[in-house]
């Protein structure tokens, strides 16, 4: 029955008398009465003392031996016709709520012209992020300024890594508002949101390297190509400030790689190793914002020891990335990665014992399919970066909140993050795709201490229902363990997960062997090479 109809046949008194009593303690009598009989003339539906409309009613009441609250209205308590919802009635000017944006107008009076939307900055995004957007909109402003056919940037720059170093310091020893935003379910930092508002500084930073002087050009086109392992070397406190700093590291022709730091405690003291609490890497591309080839970068000269020191790693890492790319090339033109056929089989049988004989099989073992979470959003033009195309720490968000879930479920009790591994941003997404993350357990071990290790795999499809397409966008591998002092209040034992198909022994042998020292490179060159002979 719905609502209109069960007012109607007078079933819903007490529900009226609730709502009254609601809109009475508010002081709205008025739009109350229209809500419920938007017909009747506003005399009528102003059931006060003064009105006199509340006679009817009495006299009805009495009749019936029952006597009459005149606390309430009586057109609002006994509705005597069936009720039609008018909304056109109900708002009123006394009724309506005002609402305001929440971040000042882009619009400058003195002018009369409007930035574009890329250029209103944190409009919808942490207040963290706001405050990156507009130092990254200062910067930018005069591609807002220049032509839209300007040239493109000829002059190549020499920068030292503290010309981009930027920091922001998060007040949450005393602001109340800004630890509220911050806050977990259990009193801790939300990792999701610090992910988010790492990348959105690592982008700052990024082009601050890459501006130039001239304000006729127009600027490169900067976007996240991966993030190397990021680590989580102690837990974090809601409840002391910290900060998020970091600096152009190292860089290539038409990349460069920005080292980021949390530090917590935050002291007017140079941080020490100890106060460091995550480390992250972070890689760009250049590319023209109108052909989309890729642009060169300003130079970068380090100059203290430090400095110079994770320029060298920097430009390990980015051979390394070279020959990995290269190994998963040459690994797809001779066939299939060779894995170990011995442990393949021995991963498959103990599947198919669970699927064929699941009360025969190991009550501590589970399958990968049954740990399965998975959610799908439509993304919005709210979630878009300054190059309207959808934010990546978004994305590294809502991967990393999925995992967690996923985790939680499984375990039985609630996770402690510990590291995500490299991520590969392959294909972009756009405002309006169809954004589908898909969550699994891909194996479990314990560590050299005995603590446990739950480690999840989020793939993230970009799905175009009009062309029949679906593309993958991002992988995303997270380790979490469990709190010891969870496990000693009797927390459930962690399973041992099992593939049940070939493709899943493949992925959990491969993120095996990433994650312990087998080297993929000596596989494939072996492979390779008895191919040939």
């Amino acid at each position: 029955m719905s609502l209109p109809s069960a007012l109607a046949r007078g079933s819903s008194c007490s529900f009226a008398r609730v709502l009254a009593s609601r809109a009475s303690s508010l002081g709205c009598y008025r739009s109350v009465s229209s809500f419920f009989e938007p017909g009747a003339p506003a005399s009528a539906r102003h059931s006060g003392p003064e009105s006199g409309s509340d006679s009817g009613g009495k006299k009805e009441d009495e009749e019936q031996g029952k006597p009459r609250r005149s606390r309430f209205p009586s057109k609002v308590l006994r509705p005597e016709s069936p009720v039609h919802w008018n909304l056109s009635d109900t708002m009123k000017k006394s009724d309506s709520i005002p609402v305001f944006s929440t971040v000042s107008n882009p619009d400058d009076a003195s002018s009369a012209t409007t930035k574009p939307l890329s250029m209103w900055p944190g409009m919808y995004h942490s207040p963290v992020t706001a405050a990156l957007w507009n130092a990254r909109s200062t910067i930018l402003e005069r591609a807002w300024l220049a032509p839209s056919d300007g040239p493109p940037q000829t002059t190549i720059m020499t920068k030292t890594p503290e010309e981009s170093r930027t920091s922001i310091l998060y007040a949450l020893s005393t602001d109340k508002i800004l630890r509220e935003q911050y806050r977990n379910p259990w009193q801790g930092v939300r990792i999701g949101k610090l992910l988010e508002d790492l990348d959105a500084l690592a982008g700052t930073i990024a082009v601050k390297h890459c501006a130039d002087v001239d304000h006729t050009t127009r600027p490169l086109l900067l976007v996240t190509a991966s993030v190397d392992k990021i680590s989580l070397l102690k837990p974090l406190l809601l409840d002391e400030d910290l900060r998020i700093g970091g600096a152009v590291a190292w860089v290539g022709r038409s990349s460069m790689e920005i080292r980021m730091e949390v530090i917590q405690p935050v002291t007017e003291e140079e941080a020490t190793e100890d106060d460091i609490a995550l480390i992250a890497n972070f890689t760009f591309v250049a590319r023209d914002s109108v052909t989309k080839k890729a642009a060169q970068v300003n130079r970068l000269q380090p100059e203290s020891v430090a400095e110079k020191k994770l320029f060298q790693e920097g430009e390990g890492r980015d051979e390394r990335r070279k020959a990995r790319m290269k190994d998963l090339s040459e690994g797809m033109r001779v066939g299939k990665v060779p894995y170990d056929a011995q442990k393949m089989q021995a991963l498959l049988r103990e599947g198919r014992v669970l699927i064929e004989m699941p009360t025969l099989a190991d009550r501590n073992s589970i399958l990968i399919r049954d740990t399965r979470l998975e959610n799908a959003i439509v993304c919005q033009p709210q979630q878009r970066n300054m190059h309207g195309r959808i934010f990546g720490g978004f994305l590294m968000r809502r991967a990393y909140e999925l995992s967690y879930t996923t985790c939680y479920v499984f375990c039985g009790t609630k996770p402690v993050f510990l590291e995500v591994d490299h991520v590969d941003f392959r294909r972009p997404v756009d405002v309006g795709d169809l954004l589908r993350f898909k969550a699994c357990v891909l194996y479990t071990e314990t560590d050299q201490n005995g603590d446990p290790l739950i480690h999840i795999e989020v793939v993230a499809h970009v799905i175009q229902p009009e062309v029949q397409s679906s593309e993958v966008s991002n992988t995303f591998y997270f380790t979490f363990t469990i709190d010891r002092e969870q496990r000693k209040d009797g927390a459930p034992p962690i399973l041992k997960v099992v593939p049940s198909a070939e493709e899943e022994a493949r992925v959990v042998l491969s993120r095996f062997d990433a994650d312990h020292p087998v080297i993929y490179p000596v596989l494939v060159k072996q492979h390779s090479q008895q191919s040939r002979s």
